[in-house]
């Protein structure tokens, strides 16, 4: 039985016997620092029921408490907050109970399926920051989701067609000349970024011309040459012109190639990917079966529509009047696909950027009326932006942030400090790169992953790879602190891994299995509210717990054996457990540092 319940039911029965009513709940709360105690009842959402001084209350409940229940040592009451003290015992039980931390706070995987769809980018160009904050926040959900006792599927939708396409495809045939990813040396993904780029430069010189030889701003945009020409190809394509298909696919295969060394490099995974040009017909049969049921309506110009204005949103076009799909019935033949290829998927997260929210609003309104039970459980992860000192970036003048340049730039960085510290001269050169690189990410994952996804966030590469404060480095810096004890505790064949029931407690010893005890909640709260922040933060709190334990209680020099053993068990733990919790971030953490 939960502390808690444990509490409650004899809170209930101190009621009943001294006030002779009967108590439905107890309220509790973390105790405040400034006062003595380790879980808080609060008093005053009592007088409902009880009546009486909320001071009195407290003191007649808290004496109670410590007659019936072992695990209540003392109490306090200030003013209507009744603080328990626990006893060493109960930490020490519950420390001794748990037979492997490094499975501690995670369940086994239940039937219940989700699926989490991440990244989904365009191929026109390689991934890059706002990409990255993306799939580390999808990639995360998914992993806490299945800590939680979720069966996942992770998948992505590549966006592979349309005239953005279409224009990387032109200025490659007009200005290539068979350049190739072999040939130049770049990743395919980036090959056809350098070519979206090239034709938005190439476009804004016709621009320039049309306008100054007389031609309207608004009617050159529309009317110069090559952007006639991506649209005329993108018409091709669509209407299957062998040449034009056959381009693409090259190009595509390019792009795909690129793209899995970056998934690969971040250390991200997909159960399955799927593809936008096999997918933009997707709904249209069920547009035809929703138009029986009444859940869409035509216009008189044969376009179909939603009415969503009793549900306090507008008529969404599913259907254009030529009979051509748009988005919205993509995604909405999409979903249903998805659940047809997993069928014991329920439900289903987005990872979207927030100027998105809409349309999924849209979206699962519409799959809640179409009458599909899983539609019940569709969640939007929105997310906010990720700007850069330098301002916001644009992919078609090519002034985004390269992810696996990004990568590269964080690893650099963290060598320049790691070497500072100059605490790694005994490492081969391959482990200090391979260091690097797991700092570097880390320091980008965690700085990511740390801010409420709603948030926008300002990334500042620098102020991520801080070896002091709410960072990455300094959480993995603790950890392998951890790894450096757990060695020389090794070494010394006196020390056990076995906790004695008599022990006295130091404060700081019950200060850390009290942070301990929350990371079960902790996953299950962040798997409920979809958030890797809930994740980062604890482990946060934790490190910050740990290294002061570290500071202030003698693990090699305490008086007695017993303690010794104890406390390495202690520091192992809470080491299981920050690499569990970095793992649901996707963030490695080091042996040495």
């Amino acid at each position: 039985m939960k502390l808690q319940e444990l509490l409650s039911q004899h809170i209930k029965t101190a009621v009943q016997e001294n006030y002779n009513v009967s108590l439905e709940e107890v309220e509790f709360q973390a105790t405040r620092k400034d006062f003595e105690g380790d879980v808080t009842v609060v008093v005053f959402s009592m007088l409902r029921t009880v009546k009486g001084n909320p001071v009195q209350i407290g003191e007649t409940i808290g004496q109670y408490l410590v007659t019936h229940v072992d695990e209540v040592s003392k109490f306090n009451v200030v003013k209507g907050f009744l603080n328990l003290v626990l006893s060493d015992q109960h930490y020490l039980d519950f420390f001794n109970t748990i037979e492997n931390f490094s499975t501690f706070g995670t369940v086994p995987t239940a039937a219940d399926a989700m699926m989490v769809e991440y990244a989904s980018p365009n191929t026109n160009k390689p991934l890059h920051l706002g990409h990255v904050r993306n799939v580390l926040l999808g990639y995360s959900v998914a992993e806490i989701l299945k800590a939680s006792g979720k069966k996942v599927y992770k998948t992505q939708i590549i966006n592979d067609r349309g005239i953005h396409i279409c224009k990387s495809m032109l200025a490659w045939q007009r200005y290539g000349n068979g350049e190739t990813p072999q040939s130049s040396g770049l990743k395919g993904d980036k090959l056809v970024g350098n070519y979206y780029v090239k034709f938005d430069q190439e476009y804004k010189k016709e621009l320039e011309q049309l306008v100054a030889g007389g031609t309207p701003t608004e009617e050159a945009k529309t009317s110069a040459p090559l952007l006639l020409e991506a649209q005329e190809m993108l018409r091709k394509w669509e209407a299957g012109d062998d040449e034009v298909v056959s381009l693409w696919k090259k190009m595509n295969g390019w792009v795909y190639e690129g793209f899995d060394a970056t998934y690969e490099n971040i250390g991200v995974d997909f159960h399955k990917n799927y593809y936008e040009s096999d997918t933009y017909l997707l709904g249209k049969d069920f547009i035809e079966q929703g138009l029986q049921k009444g859940v869409f309506e035509k216009d008189p110009d044969g376009s179909v529509w939603c009415d969503l204005t009793d549900e306090g949103l507008d008529r969404k076009i599913v259907l254009r009047s030529d009979g051509t799909a748009v988005y919205m019935t993509q995604d909405i033949g999409t979903a249903i696909q998805r659940v047809k290829d997993f069928p014991d998927v329920n439900g289903m997260i987005y990872t979207v950027g927030n100027e998105q929210d809409y349309h999924f609003k849209v979206l699962f309104l519409i799959l809640k009326k179409l009458g599909f039970s899983w539609a019940e459980n569709l969640y939007h992860l929105s997310y906010g932006m990720v700007d850069l000192p330098s301002g916001k970036m644009k992919s078609r003048e090519g002034t985004v942030v390269d992810a696996d340049d990004l990568i590269d730039d964080m690893a650099a960085t963290a060598k320049k400090i790691s070497e500072e510290l100059g605490k790694i001269d005994d490492f081969s050169e391959e482990e200090k790169e391979n260091l690097y690189k797991t700092i570097g990410l880390g320091a980008l994952k965690y700085y990511i992953l740390k801010v409420d996804p709603r948030k926008r966030i300002l990334f500042n590469p620098e102020e991520s790879v801080d070896f002091q404060g709410n960072t990455g480095p300094f959480i993995q810096y603790t950890y392998a602190r951890i790894q450096s004890i757990l060695r020389k505790a090794a070494e010394d064949k006196n020390n056990t891994s076995t906790a004695e029931g008599s022990l006295a407690l130091h404060e700081k010893e019950k200060e850390l299995i009290k942070i301990l005890q929350q990371f079960p909640d902790t996953v299950q709260l962040a798997a409920q509210n979809y958030s890797p922040a809930l994740i980062a933060n604890y482990t946060y709190d934790l490190v910050k717990e740990f290294n002061s334990f570290y500071q202030n209680v003698p693990i090699f020099n305490a008086e007695h054996k017993a303690e010794v053993a104890f406390r390495v068990a202690l520091c192992s733990a809470v080491g299981e457990v920050i690499k569990t919790a970095f793992s649901l971030l996707g963030i490695e953490v080091p042996n040495r540092m």
